[in-house]
């Protein structure tokens, strides 16, 4: 049904649809043991192509608010909920979503990051199993098990919505601010104090 080599899946047929709609399974991009782990919801057009999550629009606005903060893309694990692009870039269906499932589990074990941010309504909903109002909830953190222990949940909104919302650009400024302060937190760099 589904083999995977470390974080990578190389071959998966589990959901006919999606097979017969990729032209290859997305992975996940970035270090094996990032503190910092987005979620996305599944690959669209652009990254079907290039075989590399959030290379569009999205991943630019990402890639540059990122940079803001200091961190590059190389600096952070970026995936999707479901590795194969869904047609018409519709949402993945709940049986997609859980016939993904056992690779997102995986990987966010073998990564351990120090928080995941999901990026969107689909990937909240599904990490932390529960209806989330993304806009309001943006940058709150929640715990959900996830790879064998309780992981905090950072909620954002998706890059997209700041195309068709400028609003919005503020509600993920906020969020990635707290992503960036999480990750610093417990990794002892230079933002720790406590070396007396």
């Amino acid at each position: 049904m589904g083999e995977m080599d470390g974080l990578e899946v190389t071959e998966c047929t589990r959901c006919p649809e999606l097979v017969d709609s990729r032209s290859q399974i997305v992975n996940g991009t970035g270090p094996a043991d990032a503190d910092l782990l987005f979620v996305g919801e599944g690959p669209g057009q652009q990254e079907d192509q290039q075989g590399e999550p959030f290379v569009g629009r999205s991943g630019t606005i990402l890639d540059d608010k990122l940079r803001d903060r200091g961190l590059a893309r190389e600096d952070v694990r970026i995936t999707n909920c479901v590795r194969c692009r869904p047609p018409e870039n519709r949402d993945p269906t709940s049986e997609e979503l859980d016939n993904c499932w056992p690779y997102l589990e995986s990987e966010i074990e073998q990564v351990d990051p120090e928080v995941v941010i999901t990026l969107g309504k689909v990937p909240s909903e599904h990490l932390l199993d529960d209806d989330v109002a993304v806009t309001k909830e943006a940058g709150s953190v929640r715990t959900a098990e996830l790879g064998g222990e309780v992981r905090d949940v950072l909620i954002c909104v998706h890059p997209a919505a700041t195309l068709y919302d400028s609003s919005q650009e503020e509600t993920l400024d906020a969020a990635l601010d707290k992503a960036a302060a999480m990750a610093g937190e417990d990794s002892g760099g230079q933002s720790q104090l406590g070396e007396f």
